[in-house]
């Protein structure tokens, strides 16, 4: 008699034991509620039309890319890679999203975040520029503690920046001297920084601009609402200045004005009907005005010639 086949036996996993939903592809069903933003996130979750279309798109298939996030020692979860489609979601009406979960330190979890996030079109200056100088600072922070573990003195401090600036480079599609550009843009005023990303200031002059101290640059942007210009050669002009962390605001402000370009005469001479109906009867046409014009001013030449 053959033996009868006995039924098998399924284990649970601990993520069911617990309760936790548990997706098919690996991932994992995460409240909302428990996902905090990442600390100091550079990159900004605007209610715009692309937010709208995302919602939309959210409403109709749901969450088709899962958010990447990792454990709090709090308590829930940070956020690493996601923060518009968590908003979104909030927006579509769901208290759940799907979800990665992985183990990360703190530099790992900045390089992931900004690797996730430098790649869209659409990045503001502002965006571009604090999320390399938070993936530079860790990826420094890195290598110094390897270099430390491993005993390695050859690497000074001072090379890491250069080392990292080139592999964000590369890894950005941008060359060394963009990254660097975008890097100084963290040390503009939050008011200047926006202007830039409105495009009111070039980011090559804003790159001259972040060399100045917080109040010189709080006096470029008054100076610039106030009057509504700021140039290059006024720039220039301080930059030129000596001891220019202590001039006053008087000087500041001369300065500024004194390197405004002087408006060039194109050498025209506009004569109004007003003031030639002073000279001419109102009814002679503009020909005959032009014709007795020029007869007095050849005679008025001829008068100078035999003077000189």
């Amino acid at each position: 008699m053959a033996a009868s086949k006995r039924p098998k036996i399924k284990f649970e996993t601990v993520e069911e034991l617990l309760g936790a939903p548990v997706a098919q592809d690996g991932t994992e069903i995460v409240k909302i509620r428990d996902i905090h933003p990442f600390k100091d996130h550079p990159f900004k979750v605007l209610d715009d039309d692309k937010m709208e279309e995302l919602v939309a798109s959210i409403q109709a298939n749901g969450v088709l890319s899962p958010v990447l996030i990792r454990p709090r020692r709090e308590g829930g979860y940070e956020m690493i890679s996601g923060h518009r489609r968590m908003h979104a979601a909030e927006k579509a009406g769901l208290d759940s999203i799907p979800s990665i979960i992985k183990e990360m330190t703190d530099d790992e979890a900045v390089i992931a975040m900004v690797d996730s996030n430098v790649q869209r079109e659409e990045l503001l200056p502002s965006e571009r520029a604090w999320s390399f100088k938070m993936k530079m600072d860790a990826m420094k922070h890195q290598g110094e503690r390897k270099d430390l573990k491993e005993n390695n003195t050859d690497t000074s401090a001072t090379e890491w920046p250069k080392l990292t600036v080139e592999q964000i480079g590369m890894e950005s599609g941008l060359k060394k001297t963009q990254v660097k550009k975008y890097i100084r843009l963290t040390e503009l005023i939050p008011s200047l920084l926006n202007w830039v990303d409105e495009k009111k200031l070039p980011i090559t002059l804003a790159v001259d601009i972040s060399y100045f101290s917080k109040e010189i640059q709080q006096w470029i942007y008054d100076y610039r609402k106030d009057n509504g210009i700021l140039l290059a050669v006024q720039i220039n002009a301080l930059k030129e200045l000596n001891n220019i962390e202590n001039i006053t605001k008087y000087t500041f402000t001369a300065t500024m004005n004194g390197a405004i370009p002087e408006k060039k005469s194109n050498g025209r001479v506009n004569l109004s009907e007003r003031k030639l109906n002073r000279y001419f009867p109102l009814r002679m046409t503009s020909s005959e005005r032009e014709r007795i014009i020029l007869e007095l001013l050849e005679d008025w030449k001829a008068a100078k010639d035999q003077q000189g």
